[in-house]
């Protein structure tokens, strides 16, 4: 994808991003950075100066720079970043720099700021009044970004795009949502988004109103609309939820879902049904082999909230994914993954320093990276087929 703001922003508070500290937020509060509006103007007068839709630290009178710290909603690779000073014009930051860690569980502020934070963005120059948009070249996961501005001044909004990479440990619990962003998925392809972007559909939570769903324009054919999902990874999809929630007068009459196999294979899932305005529709489907794309077809055209496909992954798409994972996470994050399975601190250093690994594996390791649990009748033990 060349635009690179066409991936999931990791940051964004509707995905679970947070702000969780900064060391001054004396005019405007932290949280705005990752709001998932854009910003606005403010006219308004308040007891500390002029009130900004976004962050703002007071002016420094000592050598340094402000910064503050993000817990993404989706750990994942950093593919850009965006750094918007948006209505910011004479009390912008004339320089910023972004770092990136990956830290275990869910650490403390403190725990965070002795963190292993490592370059993404250097430090470089910033527009006032503009959205300043930056290439990152990074193959590794990162579970937090500290954007870092010189010396002060403040942003509006701060958009860390990229691809999600999940912790395949969650994924061994039990069903997940296949189709669901904060999972990996993506929306590859779509026939029409005229009103409503597709990756809502696949957003994290409930829909707030119509305008956080898909929505086509009318269309005037004999055709009809669609949108095409890449999975986590793998999976047999059991359950199937088509949310209308909001869509009264526009939403679809009816829809179907086929999936894609690995070998380009069609399977279909649900044969076209039919669909109520407003309504959360579940759907138990029949036994299916595993796919790796949805498409979700409407019929003729409207607009729906969301998307979820529950089910398991595969086989080979546990492995795909724990592999993934495991490849891209930092070594100080790999060797600590490697310790709580109780891998020897020589033999972790030896096994993150062979990444991708291949070959023979400690059943410690197989099971971490290539999962406990088959579909379709087989068993793992300890990685082994029995």
């Amino acid at each position: 994808m060349s635009d690179v703001t066409r991936l999931p922003d990791l940051a964004s508070r509707a995905l679970g991003g947070a702000v969780v500290a900064a060391n001054d937020e004396f005019f405007a509060a932290k949280e705005n950075l990752v709001l998932p509006e854009p910003p606005v103007a403010r006219t308004e007068f308040g007891h500390k100066g002029k009130e900004y839709d976004g962050w703002e630290t007071r002016r420094r009178r000592s050598p340094g720079s402000d910064w503050a710290v993000v817990r993404l909603g989706a750990p994942g690779i950093v593919a850009g970043v965006v750094v918007d000073t948006a209505f910011f014009t004479g009390n912008y930051p004339p320089r910023a720099s972004l770092d990136g860690a990956a830290v275990e569980g869910h650490p403390s502020v403190d725990e965070l700021l002795k963190a292993d934070w490592q370059p993404l963005l250097p430090l470089s120059d910033l527009a006032g009044g503009t959205a300043n948009a930056f290439a990152v070249t990074s193959d590794r996961r990162v579970t937090h970004v500290r954007l870092a501005i010189h010396p002060d001044g403040g942003v509006a909004r701060l958009r860390v795009h990229g691809t999600v990479v999940p912790d395949p440990r969650l994924v061994d619990a039990g069903p997940f949502d296949l189709a669901a962003l904060e999972n990996g998925a993506q929306v590859t392809a779509v026939s029409n988004e005229f009103y409503g972007r597709p990756d809502q559909l696949i957003g994290r939570g409930l829909a707030r109103s119509m305008g956080e769903g898909w929505e086509t324009a009318r269309r005037r054919d004999q055709g009809n609309d669609w949108v095409e999902v890449s999975l986590a990874c793998e999976g047999v999809v059991t359950l199937a939820e088509l949310d209308t929630s909001w869509f009264l007068g526009n939403a679809p009459g009816s829809a179907a879902l086929t999936g894609i196999g690995p070998a380009g294979e069609v399977v279909p899932l649900l044969p076209r049904t039919r669909l109520q305005p407003d309504t959360r529709h579940r759907f138990v489907l029949a036994s299916a082999p595993g796919v790796e794309r949805v498409r979700l077809d409407v019929f003729p055209d409207g607009g729906m909230a969301r998307l979820r496909l529950w089910g398991r992954p595969t086989a080979a798409g546990r492995s795909a994914l724990g592999r993934r994972w495991f490849d891209a996470l930092p070594e100080v994050q790999a060797l600590e993954v490697l310790g709580s399975a109780g891998v020897p601190p020589d033999e972790a250093g030896r096994l993150v320093g062979a990444r991708p690994l291949t070959g023979d594996l400690p059943p410690a390791v197989r099971r971490l990276l290539d999962g406990n649990r088959l579909l379709g009748g087989d068993r793992l033990l300890d990685g082994d087929r029995v």
